[in-house]
């Protein structure tokens, strides 16, 4: 596994956050995750006019993530518009969890954290056999 930079998943998540499409919300999101060879992949929260089809930072960073090859997420940092630590919401956990799995380390509100903490019981593949 990659050393974890922390400040260095910091500095790409504000970096997505500034390109974040807002014009709803006005709530900027940004993310970057470490991917297990060492790249960095990142995202922002894309809006709609038709709500529900937003897209968040963490779906931007998944795409991302199998864009630029796939991998398996090892760390993860998102950010608001202060650019202090945002816990990831629901879906996004669920986006995090199936890619990263529960090992993957989580910068939150409340310090690091594994998925495994983030989303106790968590619903994945196992779960479809």
């Amino acid at each position: 596994m990659p050393e974890i930079d922390w400040a260095a998943l910091h500095r790409e998540a504000v970096e997505a956050m500034s390109h974040a499409y807002i014009p709803y919300s006005h709530f900027p999101v940004g993310v970057a995750g470490l991917v297990d060879d060492g790249r960095i992949v990142s995202g922002c929260n894309v809006e709609n006019a038709a709500y529900g089809v937003g897209l968040c930072a963490e779906c931007g960073m998944v795409s991302d993530l199998h864009r630029t090859g796939g991998g398996r997420l090892v760390a993860v940092y998102c950010v608001g518009g202060d650019e202090a630590p945002l816990m990831p919401c629901g879906r996004c956990r669920q986006l995090l969890w199936e890619n990263g799995g529960p090992e993957c380390l989580l910068q939150t509100p409340e310090g690091v954290l594994s998925m495994r903490e983030v989303l106790p019981q968590a619903f994945g593949a196992d779960n479809l056999i």
